[in-house]
Protein backbone atom coordinates (compact mmCIF):
# COMPACT_ATOMS: atom_id res chain seq x y z
CA UNK A 1 0.00 0.00 0.00
CA UNK A 2 1.40 4.05 -1.24
CA UNK A 3 0.31 7.03 -0.06
CA UNK A 4 0.56 9.46 -2.59
CA UNK A 5 2.90 12.43 -2.19
CA UNK A 6 2.67 13.99 -5.42
CA UNK A 7 0.99 14.03 -8.53
CA UNK A 8 3.55 13.97 -11.57
CA UNK A 9 0.68 13.39 -14.23
CA UNK A 10 -2.25 11.31 -15.36
CA UNK A 11 0.90 8.39 -15.88
CA UNK A 12 3.02 8.41 -12.35
CA UNK A 13 2.99 9.58 -8.72
CA UNK A 14 5.45 9.96 -6.32
CA UNK A 15 4.67 8.10 -3.57
CA UNK A 16 5.16 6.86 -0.09
CA UNK A 17 5.63 3.18 0.81
CA UNK A 18 3.71 2.37 4.06
CA UNK A 19 5.91 -0.82 4.43
CA UNK A 20 9.00 0.47 4.45
CA UNK A 21 8.17 4.03 4.78
CA UNK A 22 10.69 5.03 1.87
CA UNK A 23 9.64 7.21 -1.45
CA UNK A 24 9.34 5.32 -4.77
CA UNK A 25 7.80 6.68 -8.16
CA UNK A 26 5.63 4.95 -9.70
CA UNK A 27 4.52 4.80 -13.58
CA UNK A 28 2.31 3.28 -15.68
CA UNK A 29 -1.04 4.41 -17.90
CA UNK A 30 -4.08 5.86 -15.25
CA UNK A 31 -1.44 5.43 -12.33
CA UNK A 32 -2.01 9.77 -11.61
CA UNK A 33 -5.32 9.74 -13.11
CA UNK A 34 -7.90 11.51 -10.80
CA UNK A 35 -5.28 10.88 -8.06
CA UNK A 36 -5.00 13.43 -4.66
CA UNK A 37 -1.87 13.95 -2.54
CA UNK A 38 -2.47 12.20 0.69
CA UNK A 39 -4.82 9.45 -1.16
CA UNK A 40 -3.89 5.83 -0.23
CA UNK A 41 -3.01 3.26 -3.76
CA UNK A 42 -2.52 0.00 -4.11
CA UNK A 43 0.27 -1.33 -7.20
CA UNK A 44 -1.57 -1.41 -10.07
CA UNK A 45 -0.42 -4.25 -12.21
CA UNK A 46 0.87 -1.98 -15.18
CA UNK A 47 2.91 0.02 -13.06
CA UNK A 48 6.38 0.21 -12.79
CA UNK A 49 7.83 1.01 -9.48
CA UNK A 50 11.78 3.02 -9.42
CA UNK A 51 13.22 3.86 -5.64
CA UNK A 52 14.22 7.32 -5.08
CA UNK A 53 17.01 6.10 -2.39
CA UNK A 54 19.60 5.95 -5.29
CA UNK A 55 22.03 8.80 -6.31
CA UNK A 56 23.99 9.41 -9.59
CA UNK A 57 26.14 11.53 -11.23
CA UNK A 58 23.39 13.71 -12.17
CA UNK A 59 22.35 13.87 -8.45
CA UNK A 60 20.24 12.35 -5.88
CA UNK A 61 16.96 10.40 -7.66
CA UNK A 62 14.62 12.03 -5.26
CA UNK A 63 15.62 15.47 -6.05
CA UNK A 64 15.88 14.32 -10.14
CA UNK A 65 12.29 12.93 -9.98
CA UNK A 66 10.65 16.21 -8.76
CA UNK A 67 12.57 18.55 -11.45
CA UNK A 68 12.08 16.55 -14.24
CA UNK A 69 9.34 17.55 -16.34
CA UNK A 70 6.91 13.78 -16.10
CA UNK A 71 6.85 13.61 -19.71
CA UNK A 72 10.46 12.49 -19.93
CA UNK A 73 9.98 10.12 -16.98
CA UNK A 74 7.75 8.02 -19.13
CA UNK A 75 9.70 8.02 -21.90
CA UNK A 76 12.54 7.30 -20.41
CA UNK A 77 10.10 4.36 -18.33
CA UNK A 78 9.25 3.35 -21.39
CA UNK A 79 12.16 2.77 -23.60
CA UNK A 80 13.76 0.56 -19.94
CA UNK A 81 10.42 -1.27 -20.26
CA UNK A 82 11.38 -2.01 -23.88
CA UNK A 83 14.93 -3.01 -23.06
CA UNK A 84 14.22 -5.17 -20.09
CA UNK A 85 11.59 -7.17 -22.71
CA UNK A 86 14.60 -7.34 -24.47
CA UNK A 87 17.54 -8.09 -22.54
CA UNK A 88 15.72 -9.24 -18.96
CA UNK A 89 16.78 -7.84 -15.66
CA UNK A 90 18.22 -4.34 -15.97
CA UNK A 91 19.16 -1.49 -13.28
CA UNK A 92 15.95 0.41 -12.80
CA UNK A 93 17.93 3.57 -11.33
CA UNK A 94 19.14 4.82 -13.91
CA UNK A 95 15.88 5.64 -15.19
CA UNK A 96 16.41 9.22 -13.45
CA UNK A 97 19.50 10.26 -15.69
CA UNK A 98 18.43 9.19 -18.91
CA UNK A 99 15.22 11.02 -18.23
CA UNK A 100 17.39 13.69 -17.25
CA UNK A 101 19.34 13.37 -20.15
CA UNK A 102 16.61 12.96 -22.32
CA UNK A 103 15.21 16.64 -21.24
CA UNK A 104 18.42 18.27 -21.72
CA UNK A 105 18.55 16.85 -25.19
CA UNK A 106 14.95 18.05 -26.09
CA UNK A 107 15.86 21.50 -24.77
CA UNK A 108 18.95 21.46 -26.86
CA UNK A 109 17.20 20.57 -30.06
CA UNK A 110 14.51 23.02 -29.82
CA UNK A 111 17.43 25.76 -30.10
CA UNK A 112 18.55 24.50 -32.97
CA UNK A 113 22.18 22.61 -31.50
CA UNK A 114 23.12 19.13 -32.20
CA UNK A 115 25.80 17.78 -30.46
CA UNK A 116 28.26 15.51 -32.51
CA UNK A 117 28.97 12.05 -31.29
CA UNK A 118 32.00 10.78 -32.92
CA UNK A 119 31.61 7.20 -31.31
CA UNK A 120 28.08 6.64 -32.59
CA UNK A 121 29.19 3.90 -35.27
CA UNK A 122 31.68 2.22 -32.60
CA UNK A 123 28.43 2.26 -30.51
CA UNK A 124 25.96 0.73 -33.10
CA UNK A 125 28.42 -2.16 -33.49
CA UNK A 126 29.47 -2.69 -29.91
CA UNK A 127 26.10 -2.18 -28.06
CA UNK A 128 23.97 -3.42 -31.14
CA UNK A 129 20.83 -4.13 -29.22
CA UNK A 130 21.01 -1.35 -27.00
CA UNK A 131 21.06 1.13 -30.11
CA UNK A 132 18.52 -0.50 -31.50
CA UNK A 133 16.17 -0.39 -28.01
CA UNK A 134 17.31 3.72 -27.90
CA UNK A 135 15.67 4.19 -31.75
CA UNK A 136 12.27 4.38 -29.76
CA UNK A 137 13.17 7.23 -28.31
CA UNK A 138 12.54 9.16 -31.81
CA UNK A 139 9.12 7.65 -32.48
CA UNK A 140 8.01 8.71 -28.86
CA UNK A 141 9.31 12.30 -29.54
CA UNK A 142 8.08 12.31 -32.70
CA UNK A 143 4.29 12.00 -31.47
CA UNK A 144 5.16 14.80 -29.04
CA UNK A 145 7.54 17.02 -30.17
CA UNK A 146 6.38 16.85 -34.22
CA UNK A 147 9.70 19.52 -35.00
CA UNK A 148 12.32 17.61 -33.61
CA UNK A 149 14.73 15.68 -35.66
CA UNK A 150 16.27 13.20 -33.23
CA UNK A 151 19.96 12.15 -34.68
CA UNK A 152 21.81 8.79 -34.78
CA UNK A 153 24.22 10.98 -32.49
CA UNK A 154 21.77 11.59 -29.92
CA UNK A 155 20.53 8.03 -29.84
CA UNK A 156 24.31 6.76 -29.37
CA UNK A 157 24.34 8.89 -25.79
CA UNK A 158 20.94 6.69 -25.16
CA UNK A 159 22.24 3.47 -25.58
CA UNK A 160 25.43 3.78 -23.80
CA UNK A 161 22.51 4.65 -20.82
CA UNK A 162 21.10 1.61 -21.74
CA UNK A 163 24.09 -0.37 -21.71
CA UNK A 164 25.14 1.02 -18.45
CA UNK A 165 21.36 0.04 -17.39
CA UNK A 166 22.30 -3.70 -18.68
CA UNK A 167 26.09 -4.02 -17.42
CA UNK A 168 25.46 -2.13 -13.98
CA UNK A 169 28.59 0.08 -15.24
CA UNK A 170 28.60 3.89 -15.22
CA UNK A 171 27.74 5.80 -18.77
CA UNK A 172 31.17 7.25 -18.40
CA UNK A 173 32.70 4.01 -18.56
CA UNK A 174 30.68 2.52 -21.17
CA UNK A 175 32.17 5.43 -23.22
CA UNK A 176 35.61 5.27 -21.96
CA UNK A 177 35.17 1.17 -23.51
CA UNK A 178 33.28 2.71 -26.79
CA UNK A 179 36.48 5.35 -27.53
CA UNK A 180 39.06 2.41 -26.31
CA UNK A 181 37.92 0.33 -29.13
CA UNK A 182 37.57 3.48 -31.36
CA UNK A 183 41.44 4.16 -30.99
CA UNK A 184 42.14 0.81 -30.83
CA UNK A 185 40.46 0.13 -34.79
CA UNK A 186 42.02 3.43 -35.63
CA UNK A 187 45.68 2.51 -34.38
CA UNK A 188 45.33 -1.03 -36.95
CA UNK A 189 44.24 0.73 -39.77
CA UNK A 190 46.87 3.26 -39.49
CA UNK A 191 50.33 0.66 -38.79
CA UNK A 192 48.85 -1.78 -41.63
CA UNK A 193 47.82 0.97 -43.92
CA UNK A 194 44.09 -0.70 -44.47
CA UNK A 195 40.84 0.18 -44.25
CA UNK A 196 38.93 -2.15 -41.81
CA UNK A 197 34.89 -2.52 -43.69
CA UNK A 198 33.03 -2.04 -40.03
CA UNK A 199 30.33 -3.89 -41.67
CA UNK A 200 33.00 -7.04 -42.14
CA UNK A 201 32.65 -10.37 -39.58
CA UNK A 202 36.01 -9.72 -38.84
CA UNK A 203 35.30 -6.21 -37.79
CA UNK A 204 32.34 -7.19 -35.94
CA UNK A 205 35.08 -10.22 -34.44
CA UNK A 206 37.63 -7.86 -33.68
CA UNK A 207 35.69 -5.55 -32.37
CA UNK A 208 33.85 -7.41 -29.46
CA UNK A 209 37.19 -9.06 -28.86
CA UNK A 210 38.51 -5.61 -27.67
CA UNK A 211 34.81 -4.96 -26.40
CA UNK A 212 35.59 -7.95 -23.88
CA UNK A 213 39.72 -7.43 -23.22
CA UNK A 214 38.66 -3.88 -22.39
CA UNK A 215 35.96 -5.17 -19.73
CA UNK A 216 38.59 -7.95 -18.49
CA UNK A 217 41.36 -5.12 -18.25
CA UNK A 218 38.47 -2.99 -16.11
CA UNK A 219 37.02 -6.22 -13.99
CA UNK A 220 40.11 -7.38 -13.37
CA UNK A 221 39.53 -11.04 -14.93
CA UNK A 222 41.85 -13.55 -16.85
CA UNK A 223 41.99 -15.25 -19.70
CA UNK A 224 42.62 -18.73 -19.42
CA UNK A 225 44.80 -20.40 -21.93
CA UNK A 226 48.16 -18.44 -23.13
CA UNK A 227 48.39 -18.68 -27.06
CA UNK A 228 51.52 -16.51 -27.13
CA UNK A 229 54.23 -18.52 -28.08
CA UNK A 230 52.40 -20.02 -31.13
CA UNK A 231 50.77 -17.04 -32.20
CA UNK A 232 54.56 -15.22 -31.93
CA UNK A 233 56.03 -17.78 -33.61
CA UNK A 234 53.44 -18.35 -36.49
CA UNK A 235 52.28 -14.52 -36.85
CA UNK A 236 55.29 -12.47 -36.03
CA UNK A 237 53.79 -9.01 -37.11
CA UNK A 238 50.28 -9.31 -36.04
CA UNK A 239 51.88 -9.82 -33.05
CA UNK A 240 53.91 -7.23 -32.27
CA UNK A 241 51.10 -4.37 -33.53
CA UNK A 242 48.82 -6.35 -31.13
CA UNK A 243 51.68 -5.80 -28.82
CA UNK A 244 51.85 -2.09 -29.72
CA UNK A 245 47.79 -1.86 -29.29
CA UNK A 246 47.81 -3.79 -26.07
CA UNK A 247 50.30 -1.24 -24.87
CA UNK A 248 48.14 1.96 -26.46
CA UNK A 249 44.90 0.79 -24.49
CA UNK A 250 47.01 0.20 -20.90
CA UNK A 251 47.85 3.53 -21.29
CA UNK A 252 44.68 5.39 -21.96
CA UNK A 253 42.53 2.86 -19.54
CA UNK A 254 45.24 3.35 -16.91
CA UNK A 255 44.95 -0.32 -16.41
CA UNK A 256 47.81 -2.76 -17.24
CA UNK A 257 46.64 -5.13 -19.50
CA UNK A 258 47.95 -8.88 -19.45
CA UNK A 259 50.11 -10.04 -21.21
CA UNK A 260 48.32 -12.95 -22.27
CA UNK A 261 45.85 -10.67 -24.21
CA UNK A 262 48.42 -10.18 -26.82
CA UNK A 263 48.08 -13.14 -28.85
CA UNK A 264 44.66 -13.85 -29.13
CA UNK A 265 44.41 -10.00 -30.38
CA UNK A 266 46.88 -11.02 -32.83
CA UNK A 267 44.85 -13.31 -34.14
CA UNK A 268 42.10 -10.95 -34.72
CA UNK A 269 44.23 -8.65 -36.51
CA UNK A 270 45.75 -11.11 -38.33
CA UNK A 271 42.03 -12.38 -39.67
CA UNK A 272 40.91 -8.61 -40.34
CA UNK A 273 44.60 -7.85 -42.02
CA UNK A 274 43.84 -10.66 -44.58
CA UNK A 275 40.09 -9.79 -45.91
Amino acid sequence: MYRICKVLNHNGVIALDMKDNKEYVLLGKGVGFGKKVGERLEQPEECTVYSLQETSSRGAASELARSIEPEYLEMANQILNLAREQFGTIDQSILFPMADHIEFAVKRMQKGEQISNPLTQDIKTLFYGEFKVALALKERLKKRKTELNVQDDEIGYVALHIHSALEKESVAVSMQMARAVRECISLIEAQRKIHIDVMSLSYNRLMNHVKFMVARALNKESLKVNMNDYVEHNFPQSYELARIVCDHLSKALRVQLEEIEIGYLAMHIERVSME
